[in-house]
């Protein structure tokens, strides 16, 4: 006998066994093949059309003082989370510190305390805000990696970018976060990574590249700077700068490889140099060992700099027009 559809409200993620109930949705039919079942109580249609909001959303749903957190709140977010963590699937969930630990399966149970603007509402789901999120996981990250998880979510692109963003918090939010959890876990790492976070890093990767151009000595490279042609119109915008020495750094990753990005990349390289800049393709493996080979390229791209060039700038040399804008589609990746 073919199987009945389950309703279209519980297509769109998880939903609770509760609710398919109020739907006349048998028990059995909840355990069907075609139905998830990541926890009790608690199912993920095999077709589900949602995205980790939607997928967690039953998690809070069992009870009114449940909240998604940690690296589960990072996923609701999409911040830079560091590949160890994005590889751990299990769900954290925290209740109340005077309420009991949530205890099933596949669930992570916390116990929290949450000061006024700690916890958020997104698509139904509750879970700790961007700022708080950064916070519960700094007693589990490197302060590196908490860096590049604060970096994701204070970035922001303005109009100028040809998609401009909007930070999910700024670096003030984590500073007050920070202020007011004296004795936390973790607080010693956030309050050492606070010192390195910046505003204008699309991945975990870029902001690796720029810590380490930095602590090898060779200055903080900009971030969020626009190259522009000579109408004062915006042409290339690099992952990360050296404006004085006309250098550009864009960060190559996995999707580089894809034909038509390669195309792009050559001809965004070709308007880079066209207005007087030169630009260096960083890959991951650059960044690697105990002596990245980002430093040497870097390195060597400062040392060749022809003097003149810092003075004569993109308005001496061949101008692509006005109607030239190239940028590497990005990936999802102080001293």
């Amino acid at each position: 006998m073919p199987r009945l559809p389950l309703p279209p409200e519980l297509l769109a993620g998880s939903f609770t066994v509760r609710a398919a109930d109020s739907l006349g949705v048998s028990r059995k039919r909840t355990r069907r093949p075609d139905v998830f079942i990541p926890s009790r109580g608690i199912r993920i249609p095999a077709e589900s059309s949602g995205g980790p909001t939607a997928n967690l959303r039953a998690f809070t749903a069992l009870d009114d003082d449940s909240t998604i957190t940690h690296h589960s709140g990072g996923r609701v977010w999409a911040m830079g989370l560091p590949s160890w963590m994005q590889e751990d699937w299990r769900i954290h969930v925290a209740r109340d510190r005077e309420s009991s630990k949530p205890r099933r399966h596949n669930v992570v149970g916390h116990r929290l305390t949450f000061r006024p603007g700690a916890v958020t509402v997104v698509d139904g789901l509750r879970v700790t805000s961007p700022a708080r999120t950064w916070l519960d996981l700094a007693a589990l990250l490197t302060p590196d990696e908490l860096v590049a998880a604060g970096d994701s979510i204070v970035v922001e692109h303005g109009p100028d970018f040809p998609v401009p963003r909007v930070a999910l918090a700024t670096v003030a939010d984590l500073q007050r976060m920070v202020a007011a959890h004296p004795g936390m876990r973790g607080l010693r790492t956030a309050r050492v990574a606070l010192q390195d976070i910046r505003v204008g890093s699309d991945s975990p990767q870029e902001t690796r590249m720029r810590l380490i151009l930095c602590r090898a000595g060779l200055g903080e490279p900009v971030l969020n700077h626009v190259v522009r042609n000579g109408w004062g119109q915006p042409a290339v915008w690099p992952d990360a700068a050296y404006p004085e020495h006309l250098i550009a750094l864009q960060y190559d990753g996995a999707h580089h490889g894809d034909p038509r990005q390669y195309r792009l990349d050559i001809r965004r390289q070709a308007v880079t140099e066209s207005l007087g800049w030169r630009e260096i393709r960083v890959s991951k493996e650059d960044l690697d060992g105990d002596r990245p080979f980002v430093v040497e390229k870097v390195r060597a791209a400062l040392g060749r700099q022809n003097p003149a060039e810092r003075t004569r700038g993109a308005p001496d040399r061949l101008d692509p027009g006005p109607h030239v804008y190239v940028r590497a589609e990005r990936s999802a990746e102080g001293c």
